[in-house]
């Protein structure tokens, strides 16, 4: 019996075929699972073939015939590889998620004799080692010091026992990773909790609308229910005057991936961790935290330890007051209980309530998504020049996602923005951006096809999906992401949009958060969604008065996770095998407080366990922040949050450059110097705590 998964005529596969759709777009509406592993069967017999002639060609190495030949090598496998992910995060089913199993051990196979190969890692490196002598442009040279760096760091170099090793573990690893993000998502699919009428006690009106559309999309048509998405449970722990429930949804939501069931993550970790130590000690570092941060901004584990622990003091100081505050206040309204994890945004929220007069309740009936995103797209004009027009004839992987056509100063096509923003039980949690294509000038001008993913609650009954102050704040950063590909201006695919070191990624994202909060741009595009009323001023000053509230919880939960991640990967690995005790043990170590846990336990920390790309990494955030932090001030300073000298250097130095030049350099270019560290501090609020500290 032939394989029900796939489908192998290469004219009928739309994978396979070349796309007539508007701008050679994706066809998702014919592409079906069983397209999958054919076209990726076709791929890595293209790809490797590409390799192949690279490798054994008789000729001597130069730029073109090597480096340029890479680039231009792998194109099919990008193309399907692009989509396939797509859907595995975005819109999955069982057959896909089954296809991912095997398409992850498979890409590992695939990739590690190529970047392992020693004939053409020596091609590489010769060219390497004589580059000043080949009259390379800035971009060329960086291209091949990018080249060089990564093949060195997967183990091109390594002795023929060590490369079997390297590769078996790559292999594991892409299964484990795998596996850990399907646990996580099956865990987030299985568990909600319905709210009858008594449930629905302190819950604004706009969170009940949007817990009958959770329950609309899971087919339980008239009900409400909380789901484990981070957009339905931390609104629900912020506003259900019920704590028994706020107990039920918060424990449920830290247990994800720790429940002893099929599901479970901590073996998988343990696993992980010890196969990453293995393969930093066959590249010849101590820790896979050495090995990772040398090929970043930070460049050591000590750097990024010194950063947090900078950061930590004063936040963990902020937060133990706030925690004072809310405990005096459940004694004054007569609670004989300690304040729990469970309460803390509840009570957060009434503290804030009493000290600024402002509760997230007030402003979202204001913050409509459709608003939010014109805000988006309208800062983006001012800035950049870009314009969006909504495209109603692209293919889509799901009804929901919006496709707007980017043209640029000039009035030419320059990308295709993908916005797919609702919450469903197909999609994995969290925000985040990617593309399907990305932009490059290699051969002919290729426009970019960039996606932001969200998972916001969706309006019943023809009602807009309303958003919280952070969830629009989510939304512009990852349209700050999103511009750092659409406005790509590299030659080299490899250098292209979001291809920079991890701690730089994060700064065309953050950054671009400043302008949601800002009341020129909260006058124009905050309207109420009935009215159609403006934001009126004296909400809008209590609102911009209340951003600095809470700011010690948000960073103790943030730093916790980074150090505790650091750890994983600076300590031995036999000593994090039982993942709860180490967690436990380092979170005692910096001093935890015991009501707030951290943004992401180990066994749901999908940014370091569902692949690499963050491990010992996740710190990258804050790093990018005192950048970000200090960017926006040079706006400050012109008296012009658009202002056009100061937005030219951020596109031509930030936003188009790609991994086209050192990020230390790119910065410097564009603000005249290193960045602050106190801006950090500064924006966050504890300046004064880090003084006193």
């Amino acid at each position: 019996m032939s394989d029900p998964r796939q489908t192998t005529d290469s004219e009928t596969n739309p994978l396979l075929k070349a796309w007539v759709t508007p701008f050679a777009t994706p066809p998702f509406d014919e592409i079906t699972p069983e397209h999958f592993l054919p076209a990726f069967e076709q791929a890595f017999a293209d790809h490797s073939a590409e390799i192949a002639a690279i490798t054994n060609d008789p000729a001597a190495a130069d730029f073109a015939n090597t480096v340029t030949a890479l680039e231009r090598s792998g194109k099919l496998l990008n193309k399907v590889a692009s989509v396939f992910y797509d859907l595995v995060s975005a819109h999955s089913n069982p057959a896909i998620l089954e296809i991912d199993k095997e398409v992850s051990l498979r890409m590992a196979r695939h990739w590690n004799p190529i970047m392992m190969n020693a004939v053409l890692f020596g091609r590489i490196a010769q060219l390497h080692e004589n580059r000043a002598n080949l009259g390379l442009d800035r971009e060329q040279l960086r291209l091949l010091e990018r080249t060089y760096t990564r093949f060195h760091r997967a183990g091109a170099g390594l002795s023929d026992e060590a490369k079997t090793r390297m590769a078996e573990i790559n292999e594991k690893l892409a299964q484990l990773a795998t596996g850990f993000s399907h646990h996580l998502l099956g865990d987030e699919q299985d568990w909600f909790m319905e709210l009858g009428e008594a449930d629905r006690q302190g819950l604004p009106e706009s969170f009940v609308a949007a817990a009958k559309a959770a329950a609309e999309d899971r087919g339980m048509d008239g009900k409400a229910i909380v789901t484990l998405s981070r957009s339905s449970t931390e609104p629900f722990l912020k506003s259900s005057a019920r704590r028994d429930l706020r107990e039920k949804v918060y424990k449920a939501f830290t247990a994800r991936g720790d429940n002893g069931n099929g599901n479970d993550n901590n073996t998988t970790i343990g696993e992980i961790l010890k196969l990453r130590e293995e393969s930093a000690k066959l590249l010849g570092y101590p820790t896979f935290a050495a090995y990772r941060l040398e090929d970043s901004m930070a460049k050591t584990p000590d750097a990024v330890r010194g950063l947090l622990e900078r950061v930590w003091k004063p936040a963990r100081t902020r937060a133990l007051a706030d925690r004072d505050e809310m405990q005096a206040l459940i004694t004054e309204e007569g609670g004989n209980f300690k304040l729990a994890p469970w309460d803390w945004r509840f009570y957060a929220e009434r503290l804030r309530l009493q000290r600024a007069n402002f509760d997230d309740a007030a402003i979202k009936p204001y913050l409509t998504l459709d608003h939010m995103i014109a805000a988006a797209f309208d800062c983006a004009t001012r800035l950049f020049g870009v314009t969006f027009a909504e495209r109603k004839d692209v293919p889509v992987w799901h009804p929901d996602v919006r496709v707007w056509e980017v043209k640029g100063l000039d009035g030419k096509h320059k990308a295709l923005f993908y916005g797919d923003y609702y919450a469903r039980p197909s999609k994995r949690s969290g925000a985040w951006m990617t593309s399907l294509r990305d932009q490059q000038k290699l051969d002919g001008e290729i426009a970019p096809l960039v996606i932001n993913v969200c998972n916001f609650a969706k309006g019943t009954g023809g009602e807009p999906s309303l958003l919280s102050p952070d969830d629009a704040r989510t939304l512009f950063h990852e349209f700050g992401h999103g511009l750092h590909g659409m406005l790509s201006n590299v030659t080299y695919p490899s250098l292209s949009g979001t291809s920079v070191f991890t701690d730089f990624v994060e700064l065309p994202s953050q950054l671009y958060e400043h302008w949601q909060e800002r009341p020129e741009v909260l006058q124009q595009f905050a309207r109420h969604y009935q009215t159609g009323e403006p934001l009126p001023d004296d909400l809008l000053k209590r609102f911009l008065a209340a951003r600095k509230f809470n700011q010690g919880f948000a960073t103790v939960e943030f730093v916790s996770s980074a150090l505790v991640d650091l750890e994983f990967h600076s300590q031995p690995a036999a000593a994090a095998q039982d993942v709860r005790a180490f967690e436990k043990k380092e979170l005692e170590k910096i001093g935890m407080p015991e009501e707030i846990s951290m943004r992401h336990r180990p066994t749901q920390f999908g940014h370091i366990f569902s692949g690499d790309h963050y491990a010992a990494g996740y710190y990258s955030y804050m790093w990018s922040e005192v950048m970000d932090a200090d960017a926006f001030g040079a706006f400050e300073e012109a008296g012009n949050i658009f202002d056009p000298a100061v937005a030219k250097r951020l596109h031509d130095d930030i936003y188009s450059s790609g991994g086209s030049v050192d990020p230390e350099a790119a910065y410097e270019a564009f603000r005249g110097r290193p960045p602050e560290p106190d801006a950090l501090l500064r924006r966050r609020g504890l300046l004064d705590d880090a003084k006193a500290a």
